[in-house]
């Protein structure tokens, strides 16, 4: 760590950001000294804020395909969708916040490092589906359980789309859990798959799922399928 407490810059965030690593040095500034004043990131955070939030959050890029668009649900500090707007200028990203004080942070941050392929939008998920509706993928990152997370997602995507959830350990589980619901509001085909193992330790865990046209009963689907990420590649379609 340096003086000031925040974590030093992995080697690897060169590897993931390449010539716009710049641009994720100063989303990590405004999140050790923006960030914890407004109360977006906890003060202890500063000393893991590339390898825990930046990074974790950069590498499922990986799973994007190139132009296409994506819903960040329940931004927050912007995690993970700026760090991926970084990462993926080929990429269109839309921040969903209901909070103020977190729209006018999200504003700023969009704002003073000029992410042209990002905006920001106030409102809760079920409240912007006409303005931010049809979309290739909508991720979020610890927002809520499985059945609440896909519920709010899958009115925002397109028939086909992704949710990408990140998540924890416990991944798998909540799969077993909620798998039969998730169904039900039409995301299936859920895996987990993880991602970024070799930039950053411990690697992200992903819930992914496809959205169909009419919810399956839980007998119809492969509720409780998970899969590593040599299962299938990534930006699959």
């Amino acid at each position: 760590m340096d003086p000031a407490g925040v974590e030093i810059e992995p080697v690897s965030a060169q590897s993931v950001f390449a010539d716009r690593v710049g641009l994720a040095r100063r989303y990590v500034a405004s999140l050790a000294v923006d960030g914890v004043v407004r109360g977006l990131i906890g003060p202890r955070e500063t000393g893991r804020l590339w390898s825990r939030h930046v990074l974790n959050s950069a590498v499922v890029g990986t799973l994007l395909t190139s132009g296409c668009r994506v819903l960040d649900i329940g931004s927050g500090a912007g995690l993970p969708g700026i760090p991926l707007a970084i990462a993926r200028a080929d990429c269109e990203f839309v921040l969903v916040e209901p909070l103020e004080r977190r729209i006018v942070f999200l504003q700023q941050v969009v704002s003073d490092l000029g992410l042209t392929n990002c905006r920001v939008v106030r409102g809760r998920a079920e409240q912007v589906i006409g303005e931010c509706g049809d979309a290739d993928v909508v991720t979020s990152r610890a927002v809520a359980p499985l059945e609440k997370l896909a519920a709010w997602s899958a009115p925002l995507l397109r028939i086909g789309g992704e949710l990408l959830g990140l998540k924890g350990s416990s991944a798998p589980d909540e799969i077993l859990r909620d798998g039969v619901a998730v169904a039900n509001s039409g995301v299936v085909d859920l895996e987990v798959v993880t991602v970024g193992g070799e930039f950053v330790d411990p690697a992200t865990v992903v819930i992914r799922g496809r959205r169909i046209a009419v919810a399956k009963s839980g007998a119809d689907t492969n509720v409780g399928r998970t899969r590593g990420r040599a299962d299938r590649p990534p930006g699959r379609r």
